[in-house]
């Protein structure tokens, strides 16, 4: 709202140019949303705790966390959602379709997730609403919005599939597209909540990816470096850095509050949404496989809770003392700050990993 509205003056005050240059309206959004989680976190906080909006924990987790965690506030996911959107809807391009289908998605994860967690709170259990209709409405609302983006686009490029490392290897997707992007945004939006079990464990992880991505859509949307990186030029995606810059803000802020001992945890309201939103960025900026890699802690997660059901299922056995396995080496004996210091260092690597296969092609 406030970048269209200098936008109408550019002419008059030739000083207001700089706010056409994404990589300053990125770093103004990054601090915007930083900036509001800071100022209204601790009210916030002392308001859920007041209210006894409390995480539930799970009966078959870690004994310690029922003593270290029982009292702690959760639906952080709003905190998140609210610096969020202050940074992208101050300083995004409102014209971008781009961006209105990222608020979409997250949006609407969102308010999957808090619902989520109001049956959590309202029943005082980790169960929440079922796997069925979670599931089922991700993939709704995953529908919709892929529906509508591919309506509205004149991205030529979108139902193709890039590989990295291979500068000549593309994929069209054709009719495919649709159930692929789905299964993407709602397999992003899961393994972030998947992930999110220990304090700031999530947190970091998505900042990384992020930052890779606010990096990668930059250069997408530029048709110099695009060329020159052999990746391919989409008009208008660059806006999609500015999203990444709120999303990097609004969890930084929200680490001064979420990192050990957690003051709050961020909830499914939190970890749907974000995980959801970078799915559908992945999606924007034709770099999917990418975003596996960046986001490989999270596959690493999602995949743990996946053969740990499917072993069990079929066996009867258990492959991990505990899923999803950030709990396994804890019911091994680590510390959680170990698991979680030592879970930010695979994905630091993983995200240097990720932004190499842009040169390596």
């Amino acid at each position: 709202m406030l970048y269209s509205f200098i936008s109408n003056f550019v002419d008059i005050f030739s000083f207001l140019n700089v706010f056409k240059y994404l990589t300053v309206r990125t770093g103004l959004a990054m601090f915007t949303s930083m900036f509001v989680v800071f100022l209204i976190g601790t009210p916030f906080i002392n308001f859920f705790s007041t209210k006894q909006i409390l995480n539930p924990i799970r009966e078959d987790g870690p004994s310690d966390h029922v003593i270290k965690k029982m009292d702690t506030p959760t639906m952080g996911g709003a905190l998140i959602l609210t610096g969020l959107f202050s940074g992208i809807l101050l300083w995004g391009d409102l014209f971008n379709q781009y961006v209105w289908f990222l608020i979409f998605i997250t949006a609407s994860f969102g308010l999957l997730g808090a619902y989520d967690d109001y049956k959590k709170i309202k029943f005082k259990n980790s169960s929440g609403i079922s796997f069925n209709f979670k599931i089922t409405a991700q993939i709704l609302i995953a529908i919709i919005g892929i529906s509508l983006l591919s309506y509205f686009s004149d991205h030529s490029e979108l139902k193709n599939l890039y590989f990295p490392f291979f500068k000549n290897l593309i994929v069209n997707l054709g009719w495919f597209f649709i159930p692929f992007s789905v299964f993407i945004i709602v397999g992003s939006s899961n393994a972030v909540n998947l992930t999110d079990g220990l304090d700031g464990l999530a947190t970091v992880p998505v900042i990384l990816v992020a930052s890779c991505f606010a990096f990668i859509s930059y250069v997408t949307g530029n048709i110099v470096f695009s060329n020159y990186l052999q990746i391919p030029y989409i008009v208008d995606v660059g806006e999609v850095s500015v999203f990444c810059g709120s999303v990097i803000g609004a969890c930084l802020g929200f680490l001064w509050f979420n990192a050990p001992p957690a003051k709050i945890f961020m909830g499914d309201t939190g970890s749907l949404a974000l995980g959801g939103s970078l799915g559908a960025v992945g999606i924007i900026t034709k770099h999917e496989i990418v975003l596996a890699i960046t986001g490989g802690l999270f596959v690493l997660e999602a995949i743990s809770v996946i053969v740990q059901v499917i072993s069990f299922k079929l066996t009867g056995k258990r492959v991990f003392k505990m899923a999803p396995i950030h709990h396994h080496f804890e019911k091994k004996g680590w510390e959680e700050s170990t698991v979680v210091i030592r879970f930010w260092i695979i994905s630091i690597i993983l995200a240097m990993i990720g932004l190499a296969t842009l040169k390596f092609r």
